[in-house]
């Protein structure tokens, strides 16, 4: 049998192994966030669907060439504006050229960094390649901040966890 110290010391060892997370999963949960409705213009929200204060919007978009591959033909050419965001580690959204049935024909993530200009005008550009540019009707982005998705549960059962942004949108999602 055991010593009388050992079986006296086993109950205190079982509530250091929780308390360290290292017994079971109990405390990690995670959660995904519902794609936000899409627009020209957006209010930015985090993983739990808050406002960050931040907005962005597409100021224009066209079909052109890109400069470094003009033999590809046209691509969508688009600029984006970010209001209060930080111009270092601001927030990130989704930009997606749709058809006139609000399909996706190609998505990609715009970042606040990529945003500058003077006096604070946070103004950027970006392009978008797609498989049939003609049935390009606009450039929609969607609200769900996309810049910092964590780890998972799965990935890191003692440190993952929590709320994550939806999965980054792409060809053939309905916006």
């Amino acid at each position: 049998m055991f010593p009388a110290r050992v079986v006296a010391g086993a109950p205190l060892a079982l509530v250091i192994l929780a308390l360290s997370g290292c017994s079971s999963h109990w405390g990690c949960t995670d959660t995904t966030a519902e794609r936000g409705e899409a627009g020209v213009g957006v209010r930015i929200e985090d993983a739990s669907g808050r406002p960050l204060g931040v907005t962005a919007e597409v100021v224009d978009w066209r079909l052109e060439p890109h400069p470094q591959v003009p033999s590809e033909g046209d691509q969508v050419h688009f600029r984006f504006r970010f209001d209060g965001a930080d111009e270092t580690s601001g927030p990130a959204v989704d930009a997606c050229a749709v058809d006139k049935e609000r399909v996706a024909l190609g998505c990609r993530t715009v970042y606040s960094y990529q945003a500058f200009g003077p006096n604070g005008d946070l103004t950027g550009d970006d392009w978008l390649a797609v498989e049939h540019p003609d049935r390009v009707a606009g450039v929609l982005l969607i609200p769900n901040d996309q810049s910092y998705v964590g780890r998972t549960c799965e990935q890191d059962i003692k440190d993952g966890g929590g709320p994550h942004p939806p999965q980054p949108a792409g060809p053939g999602d309905r916006l």
